[in-house]
């Protein structure tokens, strides 16, 4: 299990990625846009102004049960060894465990 800490700012992150989403989508458009380079810069500088945590580059993917930050799969949202338990219960339909 993830210390508690670690999985609230992970929320905090979030939260600010989606609070400051439109001003760097319209931001970097600007950018695309504008051919002079020093209303690149000036429009640069105005992307840069945000936090550093509102970036969706800093984000992580988290299990949603442990917390845990590696090992995750996309389609089921959880960490493999939740994963492979879930699969030994029989909690997953359809999913098939391999044996040779």
């Amino acid at each position: 299990m993830a210390r508690k800490s670690l999985i609230q700012r992970e929320k905090k992150r979030q939260k600010l990625e989606q609070k400051y989403h439109l001003i760097r989508r319209s931001s970097k458009k600007k950018i695309s846009k504008v051919s002079s380079l020093s209303e690149k810069w000036e429009i640069h500088v105005k992307l840069q102004s945000p936090p550093r945590n509102s970036t969706p580059t800093r984000l992580h993917r988290r299990c949603f049960l442990t917390g845990r930050p590696r090992a995750n799969h996309r389609d089921f949202g959880i960490s493999g060894h939740i994963l492979r338990e879930m699969f030994h219960t029989c909690l997953l339909p359809g999913a098939i465990r391999s044996s040779w």
